[in-house]
């Protein structure tokens, strides 16, 4: 049975006026600064050995499912500048530069 009253008192009684605010993160692959929702993307997929995490925006990281396959981000490791050479990819990067931090939209499908 749930208690009527807390022992420690109302939460509202809580100060945090001494938080400091969250500093945003720059996303990996597009250097823009993440929103809300932050993904943590394996730069060197899971099956594949990959351990390192960096955080992106939901969007990059489609994009960079849509056109990669698992060995091929194992190939390219951490570097960013690597996956930015394609064509493809640096149209999206281009195109993404000016959008909001939590921009979505809608990706190619992965060309099988």
């Amino acid at each position: 049975m749930a208690r009527k009253h807390s022992k420690h008192g109302p939460v509202d009684d809580i100060d945090n006026d001494d938080e400091a605010p969250a500093v945003a993160v720059s996303c990996w692959l597009c250097s823009r600064p993440t929103g809300k929702t932050i993904v943590w993307h394996h730069p060197v997929p899971k099956s594949r050995g990959g351990r390192d995490v960096v955080p992106m925006h939901p969007i990059c990281q489609q994009t960079l499912i849509a056109n990669f396959t698992n060995s091929e981000l194992q190939r390219y490791g951490m570097d960013v500048e690597g996956l930015l050479a394609n064509p493809t990819v640096r149209k999206f990067v281009d195109w993404v530069a000016n959008k909001e931090p939590d921009f979505t939209a809608t990706t190619a499908k992965k060309k099988r």
